[in-house]
């Protein structure tokens, strides 16, 4: 496209995009103000660990069974579903902010909730892009896509900061409202389900999106290459923690330094708006991960304010171009009649190691300490770099992205 931007003229995307930035506006306010909560009553770093650990474990076993539910149902209403049970956690939580609850296992009973939802909602949101646009636009929309998240994770914590200091409550009232507003934005979008279907058993259907993965060993080395570097490279996790007893800052400092990785990945994606990666993208994927793996070191050893927020501005940049090679790689390279299938494949291995891998950072932490943690996790990002460039050389040396015919019209009147 020649405009970048022109991908908005199809409705159900440019509607579909709009809710996008608003759940991620709310998934980086309820993180701030979760985290800052916990944190504040507990003073243990390990318990930032839990609540990671309790968002992964539903998620990790039921995203399998939300890539089969979106590869056979509408995937639009599972997204409006999910909003709907995210939005009423929401509302728990600011329940239980009002009548001044004291105690963390309600808290983190929430969040398992919240994780079992993300299981159905990751999967069917990116699976559902390919159907509202061409084939020729799929790159811009996912540039734009990722775009709009890392505006959302720039403006979100900053927002959830902001709000946290007037008061708890506010924030997760402020989440369920926006919740809302994704919702109505979803339900204008015509219905979504997957052009051709999977033959085969039911445990056949719901496995073969790991099969495939399995089967094309490219898909399979980008897939788990994030997996290690957010598995290991989880300073974000502890950012709480960083703020109040390394670099002593409050909730606002919290927000700028959570908003600090969102600017370099914005900064970054709306590059990728303008001049998608279309050459060597191989290269590109593990320049990402390496230059995240980098900033994660700095960020650990960092003990002044700004130092760690350009760390974490750098390692915005890595994890964007990673990102990037990543979603476009899965969706172009995978049949639409198993693209949930699929995602959700690649959701479990990235999606989910963000939480495993904020359990992992709190465990570390508890330790070793909060410096010691996140520095062998950004040496560990490294050496996972260093091995994947010998065992999957067809990601290496990968030019150029696969492109599949459009699953289904994308006309601009979506």
């Amino acid at each position: 496209m020649s405009n970048p931007l022109a991908v908005l003229r199809y409705r159900g995307y440019a509607a579909y995009a709009a809710a996008r930035f608003c759940t991620t506006l709310c998934w980086q306010m309820l993180s701030v103000a979760v985290g800052w909560q916990v944190y504040a009553l507990t003073r243990n770093p390990l318990d930032l660990g839990y609540l990671g650990l309790v968002q992964f474990l539903p998620f990790v076993f039921l995203v399998l069974p939300g890539g089969y539910v979106a590869d056979h149902t509408d995937r639009r209403f599972i997204l409006m579903t999910a909003y709907a049970g995210s939005a009423v956690c929401a509302g728990v939580l600011a329940w239980l902010s009002l009548t001044g609850s004291h105690s963390t296992w309600p808290v983190f009973a929430v969040m398992t909730v919240y994780g079992a939802g993300r299981a159905f909602w990751m999967p069917a949101s990116q699976a559902i892009t390919p159907n509202l646009v061409p084939v020729e636009a799929f790159p811009s929309a996912v540039a734009l896509n990722s775009m709009l998240f890392e505006a959302g994770v720039i403006a979100g914590p900053a927002l959830g900061g902001a709000l946290y200091l007037v008061g708890p409550s506010v924030v997760y009232e402020s989440v369920a409202a926006l919740l809302m507003v994704s919702l109505a934005l979803v339900s204008t979008i015509k219905p979504v389900r997957a052009r051709e279907r999977a033959e085969g058993s039911h445990t056949a259907n719901l496995l073969g999106g790991l099969r495939y993965v399995i089967q094309h060993r490219a898909l399979l080395g980008a897939i788990s290459l994030d997996l290690f570097a957010v598995l290991f490279g989880g300073a974000t996790a502890l950012l709480p923690a960083f703020a109040r007893d390394v670099l002593q800052v409050g909730p606002a400092g919290l927000g700028l330094l959570r908003t600090a990785t969102g600017l370099g990945a914005t900064i970054t994606a709306v590059a990728l708006v303008v001049t998608p990666i279309e050459r060597h993208v191989g290269r590109w994927m593990f320049a990402g991960v390496a230059l995240f793996g980098v900033a994660t070191i700095v960020f650990g050893l960092s003990q002044s304010f700004s130092v760690s927020l350009v760390a974490l501005v750098l390692l915005g940049v890595g994890d964007m171009v990673s990102v990037y090679v990543r979603h476009v790689l899965i969706q172009l390279e995978t049949p639409d009649a198993i693209r949930g299938r699929v995602s959700a494949v690649g959701s479990m291995f990235v999606g989910a190691s963000n939480e495993l891998g904020e359990f992992e950072s709190g465990v570390t932490a508890g330790w070793f300490g909060l410096v010691p943690a996140v520095v062998l996790g950004g040496v560990a990002t490294l050496v996972v770099v260093a091995a994947y460039l010998k065992l999957f050389p067809e990601l290496r040396l990968m030019d150029r992205f696969r492109r599949r015919p459009a699953p289904q019209g994308g006309k601009a009147s979506n």
